[in-house]
């Protein structure tokens, strides 16, 4: 077997993953979802767009101030104001820390977009790369919109920054454009039409579009690139970016062809999913490949003899290699809190006393009422009562009563802002009247476009696991909920969505 190139694996999931709907997360929740990619052992993360916000500024100081390990990235337009903040932020991390600035170089960005001359875009790339080189050589560049971009124009532009300085330039497939074997030309273009380009990395940054972004993440690698930027569970700006899992699990599983390898930790690719959907509420579709719930599940029976006579011949990796426990029961009722701790510790979750405390609490209330509890449902208890710490709106009691004859009422007790406020509403069914009677006491104005139900394990004593999509505004925002009682799912689903919104409303207000 030929020897095995090392990738670079740069995951943006703190920042081009958490642009998409839904996918808003705290400085705290940040912080959890940063400390599990240190587990994951990526080789960088991008933090956050320090410019954007107080908000993201403070996130990417807490990411580069807590991690070790990876190097930590911000990204910044190619302005000295944009690079100046991002390197505040940036500096605790010592040579750990790494500006990533970026300008359109395609012609529709050019002229519609910046309103500016290739000669111009060109001198503003330079201009930027030395800027950032001045505070470290840890400098990532990128061409945005570089598939549609002049060949010609774009290996202009990758020579001149490398000579200004950038030690990594990334040729990004910004809309989702290309396919593999466009993109494996462009790569190869780079690579023998630019002369200093051995003095730098090639990174490639693709969307999902057209469902082709880790196709395209391969074949570039085929080509001479040596860093892929991803995100957990593909989340991302519209489709999405290259899903991290899937690009990792395709050249381990496929070293035959694929010559490469990276320094992921493997074993930690299903707590990494679990824990940012817990954090988003955006779970993952049932046939997801790698860490969706049935990737390893055997419905047809001649699949199923066939697995339980050897495994590979219809499992091309395994369980455990993603870190996907054979048997998930982990605890019961009779189970003390060391082990909780250390099962949540297991599965990624890292807590102070109190909120060990809160957690440990419910899961002693679940486990009276259910027989086994398994990691979906420690998941959910994180979700429902550790992030609401510091949440507007919180759930006191609801009391509901309903029928095939009578009308369904509904009376919701909250606490907002630390003031406990109480209503009655009648709806439709237990559902509609709980929600209406939280809509009044929140004085939202906020429209529920879609409510999902769903259990998160089997039996009749299940966790029901309630998701919906509300928008307000021009924002839309994803809530989740769970518990054994599906109307009170129902309630905290859509309370979770209104701390969100109210959450984008901070977010939007620091930033103005």
């Amino acid at each position: 077997m030929a020897e095995l190139r090392t990738i670079k694996v740069f995951d943006t999931t703190l920042r081009d993953g958490e642009q998409s709907p839904g996918n808003s997360m705290n400085i705290d929740e940040k912080l959890r979802v940063a400390k599990q990619l240190q587990k994951l052992n990526v080789d960088v993360i991008e933090a956050g767009f320090p410019i954007a916000s107080e908000g993201d500024f403070e996130a990417v100081k807490r990411v580069a101030q807590s991690i070790k390990g990876p190097e930590i990235a911000g990204l910044c337009r190619a302005n000295d104001k944009d690079i100046d903040r991002a390197w505040e932020a940036l500096k605790y991390a010592g040579e750990k820390g790494r500006i990533h600035t970026f300008i359109a170089t395609s012609d529709i960005h050019m002229k519609h977009k910046l309103k500016m001359s290739p000669a111009k875009v060109l001198e503003a790339a330079v201009k930027a790369v030395r800027r950032a080189s001045s505070y470290t050589p840890n400098v990532e560049f990128s061409c945005e919109d570089a598939v549609r971009t002049n060949l010609k124009f774009l290996a202009e532009v990758v020579e001149a920054v490398i000579d200004a300085g950038a030690t990594t330039v990334n040729i990004p497939d910004t809309v989702g454009y290309t396919i593999p074997f466009e993109y494996f030309n462009i790569i190869s273009h780079l690579k023998q039409n630019v002369p200093n380009i051995e003095k730098a990395v090639i990174s490639v940054h693709c969307h999902n579009d057209l469902g082709l972004s880790v196709a395209n993440s391969i074949a570039a690698i085929q080509a001479g690139a040596g860093q892929v930027e991803c995100t957990i569970n593909g989340i991302g700006e519209r489709a999405g970016n290259c899903s991290l899992e899937e690009f990792v699990m395709a050249i381990r599983t496929r070293h035959d062809i694929l010559p490469f390898r990276t320094n992921v930790a493997t074993e930690q690719i299903v707590p990494a999913s679990r824990l940012l959907s817990t954090i988003t509420g955006i779970s993952v579709q049932p046939n997801k490949a790698i860490v969706g719930a049935n990737a390893f599940a055997h419905e047809s029976g001649i699949h199923q003899h066939g697995v339980l006579m050897e495994k590979s011949t219809y499992e091309i990796m395994t369980p455990e290699s993603i870190g996907l426990k054979t048997n998930i029961l982990v605890l019961g009722k009779h189970s003390g809190r060391h082990a909780f701790k250390k099962r949540l510790t297991e599965l990624g979750y890292e807590f102070s006393d109190d909120d060990l405390n809160k957690a440990f609490e419910r899961f002693k209330a679940l486990a009276d009422l259910k027989k086994e509890v398994y990691d979906e449902d420690l998941d959910a208890i994180v979700a429902d009562e550790v992030m609401r710490s510091a949440e507007k709106f919180k759930l006191s009691h609801i009391t509901v009563t309903c029928g095939s004859f009578a009308v369904a009422t509904a009376t919701v007790q909250m606490e907002i802002d630390g003031t406990s406020v109480r209503t009655a509403e009648l709806g439709d069914g237990p559902v509609d009247a709980t929600l209406k009677a939280i809509k009044k006491l929140s004085k939202s104005k906020a429209r529920l476009m879609q409510y999902n139900v769903g259990s998160i394990t089997g039996g009749t004593d299940a966790q029901g696991e309630v998701t919906v999509r509300v928008s307000e505004g021009d924002q839309t925002v994803v809530g989740r909920g769970s518990s054994t009682d599906i109307i009170e799912a129902s309630a905290k689903a859509y309370i979770n969505a209104l701390n969100r919104l109210h959450f984008k409303s901070e977010r939007l207000h620091e930033s103005l």
